[in-house]
């Protein structure tokens, strides 16, 4: 009900209410502190390049968008951005070398 239709309520809540209230409160501040520390320390599978998968990101229309290769896709790659220049190949030089795919690194196997 209303206060303004009983006009001898005090508009305070019951214990009840109350209890329901903090319930959901301290629900919502667990999943967002799971979401929260989830978001935090969660592994990024296209974070760095190394052990043979390349991961370059690039600047795009709609934000940026990640190039991201693995095994003889990352090999070949390699390969055709230190055989070209451009804003890619540029980019895709260091990655190549931190993923132990550079110029002069045997291919692995």
């Amino acid at each position: 009900m209303y206060a303004k239709t009983r006009p001898t309520a005090t508009g305070s809540l019951t214990s009840k209410q109350k209890r329901i209230f903090a319930i959901a409160g301290v629900l919502l501040i667990l999943v967002l502190g799971g979401l929260g520390a989830w978001g935090a320390l969660s592994h990024d599978a296209y974070g760095t390049s190394a052990h043979g998968c390349v991961n370059v990101t690039l600047p795009s229309s709609t934000g940026g968008s990640t190039l991201h290769y693995c095994g003889a896709q990352a090999q070949a790659f390699c390969k055709s951005a230190f055989a070209s220049t451009g804003q890619i190949s540029d980019r895709a030089k260091p990655q190549c070398v931190l993923a132990g795919l550079g110029p002069s690194s045997p291919a692995s196997p």
